[in-house]
């Protein structure tokens, strides 16, 4: 290794790291790994650095500071302006229509059987850009007996995402991953300015409620429980204890006889006292 300098968490040295346009030492990024963990319970690998300073040497150049040490002075005083866009910043938004599509498939058989209920409650925990909710919305509506309706809560803490998925426009190369029975019914294709995009129709926006929830809130504003949730590709940026205590509060939210949905790479093991495997990455509460 050419030169001298202190070995950073990903093995880099800080002397390298003060190459870049801003100086970024491992006790920023000790300081980074701090406040998002205790703020959104997202554990970063030591092996981030340079992710995290390429996001966050934006909101260095936006806000016009010189340094990551004065920029986390900024966060970490509080400013919710900063607060939120930091946590925008770090966040992962990996999504698509029908992803994992053999919980759609169990959705669908288990929405058939609704005949006796009014009303149908579903929370879809990370929805990101809105690729989720909506499909699940396209689901409840295909499959739902007449006299059946379906509320679907859409939350994330990227509020960024949130108001994409809250007007539901998307590139028409993701027509291909949507079915095509529900292609011509919930989806219209952009014409001049818009040409290239698809948009949600009203049916199936007027479904879905979007706000921003940090699932380590003290408060979750959500009344009632729901009879499915969606909780996917989430806990693998928690550790240990914070996964458990996020189960914690969703067993709470999730009906007795409900359904829950985690990602293809998630287990539940360390939960057992919560939850029962009752299919493919899909758990019941444990009675």
């Amino acid at each position: 290794m050419r030169g001298g300098g202190s070995a950073t968490a990903n093995g880099a040295t800080e002397q390298g790291w003060n190459n870049f346009q801003y100086r970024f030492t491992a006790d920023d990024f000790a300081r980074v790994r701090g406040f998002i963990y205790r703020n959104a319970g997202i554990s970063l690998a030591p092996g981030k650095m340079d992710m995290v300073y390429s996001r966050l040497a934006r909101r260095l150049r936006a806000r016009g500071v010189e340094s990551f040490a004065q920029y986390l002075d900024l966060v970490e005083s509080g400013d919710p302006q900063e607060v939120e866009a930091f946590i925008n910043a770090l966040t992962t938004n990996m999504t698509s229509f029908f992803r994992e599509p053999h919980h759609f498939r169990l959705l669908s058989e288990r929405l058939r059987q609704q005949r006796d209920r009014k009303q149908v409650t579903i929370w879809s925990c990370a929805s990101s850009t809105g690729e989720e909710p909506y499909s699940i919305a396209m689901t409840a509506l295909d499959a739902l007996p007449a006299g059946v309706g379906v509320s679907i809560l859409a939350t994330d803490i990227d509020t960024n995402v949130l108001g994409r998925g809250d007007e539901g426009v998307y590139p028409v190369d993701q027509l291909p991953k949507i079915p095509e029975p529900y292609r011509k019914r919930f989806f219209l294709k952009g014409e001049g300015n818009n040409d290239g995009f698809i948009r949600v129709k009203e049916e199936l926006r007027r479904v879905v409620t979007f706000k921003r929830l940090n699932l380590l809130d003290e408060q979750w504003p959500m009344r009632g429980k729901f009879d499915f949730i969606f909780c996917r590709n989430v806990m693998i940026y928690f550790d240990r204890p914070t996964q458990l205590a996020v189960l914690e509060r969703i067993s709470r939210v999730l009906h007795p006889d409900g359904l829950l949905f985690v990602g293809h790479s998630e287990s539940l093991h360390h939960a057992q006292e919560l939850f029962r495997v009752c299919g493919n990455t899909t758990y019941a509460l444990r009675s």
